[in-house]
């Protein structure tokens, strides 16, 4: 009988917290949920979501429901599958920030009874404002850093980009391979980024760093690997690039390693 009033209890408690929690936070969950269980995700997408961990990964950046993101260099379109259909059941916008005037993602995002209305805008070294000063709510970018630090200025220019077209308070969220606790080699060409480069970077473009997440790391990963983060899934290189592949590449070690050990981290445009 005890036993039976101590499970009871305890079921009572989650009832309190649940109907404690907002509207707005379940309809993040709801909405969020469903964006990465859809169907209209590609299948070599939801392949990688035990390494990518995309609902935990948005729930952390602090995604919510009516906000204006902006994905920058969105690349295959792994986060736009579950950011455009979000926005779209959350009365949000989502808008993706493309190297060139003309490019695109992929035809199936026209397909507004899906993803809604996306929206474009345009990030280079030599681009202008990516939108209106002071009027987005969540800036993103995912494995792109390291690739612009190649670029003399352009993810410094990407700092001030994000922190202009940002609302007080707005969040920049950036994911990246992890050089940690190695020191980064130069200007991050095997892919991998101290933490301190990124965030150096973001505090003075005004950025303060509001949290850090363990939810993409991986013990696992060496990083010191001959062709760089790319010798690891999903690219799995095996020759130099643009060198043709090595049919006898060995890629049993690298692929027992998995996808890199990434950070994970959230900044914030003070109020």
């Amino acid at each position: 009988m005890i036993r039976r009033n101590v499970v009871l209890g305890a079921a009572g408690l989650v009832v309190v917290a649940l109907s404690a929690i907002p509207a707005s936070a379940q309809e993040r969950d709801a909405a969020l949920n469903a964006a990465v269980a859809g169907h209209q995700r590609d299948s070599a997408n939801v392949a990688r979501d035990g390494a990518r961990h995309p609902a935990a990964s948005l729930a952390f950046w602090g995604l919510k429901p009516h906000m204006r993101v902006i994905e920058v260099a969105p690349g295959g379109g792994y986060w736009s599958e579950i950011l455009a259909p979000y926005a779209k059941a959350t009365a949000g916008t989502y808008i993706a920030a493309q190297g060139r005037p003309d490019q695109k993602l992929p035809a199936k995002f026209n397909d507004k009874a899906v993803y809604g209305n996306v929206n474009y805008t345009v990030f280079s070294s030599t681009s202008g404002p990516i939108g209106p000063a002071n009027s987005a709510d969540f800036v993103l970018t995912a494995r792109n850093i390291h690739d612009w630090l190649w670029t003399p200025g352009m993810a410094e220019k990407f700092m001030r980009d994000a922190h202009a077209v940002l609302k007080p308070g707005g969040i920049l969220a950036v994911e990246d391979h992890r050089a940690d606790p190695r020191p980064q080699h130069g200007d991050a060409r095997d892919g991998y980024v101290a933490t301190s480069t990124i965030v150096n970077m973001a505090k003075e473009a005004g950025f303060t760093l509001e949290a850090s997440s363990e939810i993409n790391a991986n013990p696992k990963d060496t990083k010191e690997h001959p062709f760089g983060v790319w010798t690891l899934p999903p690219t799995r290189r095996s020759a130099p690039q643009g060198q043709p592949a090595n049919a006898n590449f060995d890629h049993s070690k690298y692929d027992a390693i998995g996808e890199s050990d990434r950070m994970t981290l959230r900044f914030r445009k003070p109020v």
